[in-house]
């Protein structure tokens, strides 16, 4: 029998004191890629993400989303005895991620120079709302809160209509951040002896989504205002609407493009040579007028004939597809795409993790209930400290 291929982090074992979002994400992937991940829950309900929706068979979709191979062990940290078990968890683990606050985390004795002094190979990653040294630590942070202090809601909606994005972006991007410098962290370590603490804020890493306009506006001296489907430096960039209500995005990125929009889609090869339209930047300006002349024209077609008609041009497009429809979208349908993934009401699909060298993830990773491990995990450490 050939023996199981071997996964990227078997041989990590990671403890999640977490909640919510941004750091159970990060510990999923690490779980996907081979990794133990024991997630630390309180006994009163556990994460309170458990409790976000009954969407999935009676289930929370963001906690399925978000714990897929993990062990959920269930100790109450003011206890002393189920402290004293965390510790010798962490004494046998290579990882800790935690989103608790950080004053709720230096009352547990569970601050930074306490576990380095303690466990002084873990690499310890702390997420929060902002940063443990700014200004402002304690200062509650969720994430359409950092959409809006980040600027990310002075781009979004309309012009006077600000809106928040449909998905937790600020929460996924300090998740992803989080992953990654767990990843760099223990890559360090193992090289070099050396253990370097992660530490991730949602506002800072939502403010580095926002360089490349908080650039624009610092040194172009215009910041760029929101604009539906619309690009704010590309023309035309946005979703156009066809002769049977479908929308369509359509993206010209040069001169090229624009002439083959007009010359063979549209048909109207003189358009591409107007004066208020020969280049980005005139387009740009004169947005307006070039709509209004773009408007008609593709709406007179049906989104198969148009579609057809940009993919022989050569013009990138892309539907605007429902949210309902999603899952049955042609790239989802390919082979490989999705995970049966056992959960506490069942099985249910799951979507495969993009990234993962190889393709290789660790199969049949469950959603565990609250404090499915506990009895398990718990026996663990007291065997090893009857034979220490």
């Amino acid at each position: 029998m050939t023996a199981p291929a071997r996964l990227p982090l078997e041989d990590v074992t990671v403890v999640a004191l977490e909640q919510a979002v941004a750091a159970p994400l990060a510990t999923r992937q690490l779980a996907d890629l081979g990794a133990r991940v024991i997630k630390v829950e309180r006994p009163d309900g556990g994460d309170f993400a458990r409790g976000y929706d009954r969407a999935v068979h009676g289930g929370s979709s963001a906690f399925v989303w978000l714990n897929r191979g993990k062990e959920s062990v269930e100790l109450d940290l003011k206890d002393p005895g189920r402290m004293a078990a965390l510790h010798r968890l962490l004494e046998r683990a290579d990882v800790l991620v935690a989103n608790l606050a950080p004053t709720a985390l230096e009352r547990l004795g569970l601050g930074a120079d306490a576990l380095r002094s303690r466990h002084p190979r873990l690499v310890v990653c702390r997420i929060s709302g902002y940063d443990p040294e700014g200004p402002q630590p304690e200062k509650k942070a969720y994430d359409a809160l950092i959409q809006a202090e980040a600027g990310v809601m002075s781009l979004t909606g309309a012009p006077g209509e600000p809106a928040k994005t449909g998905i937790s972006i600020a929460d996924i991007a300090a998740g992803s951040y989080a992953f990654s410098g767990v990843l760099a962290a223990l890559r360090h370590r193992d090289a070099t002896g050396e253990v370097l603490p992660v530490r991730v804020s949602l506002f800072d890493c939502l403010t580095e989504w926002m360089a490349h306009p908080l650039y624009q506006t610092l040194y172009g001296g215009t910041a760029p205002v929101p604009m539906g489907t619309s690009h704010p430096a590309i023309a035309p960039y946005g979703a156009y609407v066809t002769a049977d209500g479908a929308s369509v995005m359509i993206a010209v990125q040069n001169e090229r493009e624009w002439a083959r929009l007009c010359a063979d889609v549209l048909e109207e090869p003189a358009l591409a040579s107007d004066p208020r339209f020969r280049s980005n930047s005139e387009r740009v300006a004169a947005r307006s007028e070039m709509d209004a002349q773009l408007v008609p024209r593709i709406g007179a077609f049906t989104a198969a004939a148009l579609t057809a008609r940009l993919d022989a041009a050569g013009i990138a497009w892309g539907r605007l597809t429902e949210l309902a429809d999603l899952a049955s979208h042609p790239e989802l349908g390919r082979p490989g795409r999705w995970l049966d993934t056992p959960t506490e009401h069942g099985t249910v699909r799951t979507l495969f993790p993009p990234g993962a060298p190889g393709g290789r993830v660790a199969g049949g990773g469950a959603v565990p209930a609250l404090g499915q491990h506990t009895d398990s995990v718990l026996a663990e450490l007291d065997f090893a400290e009857e034979n220490r």
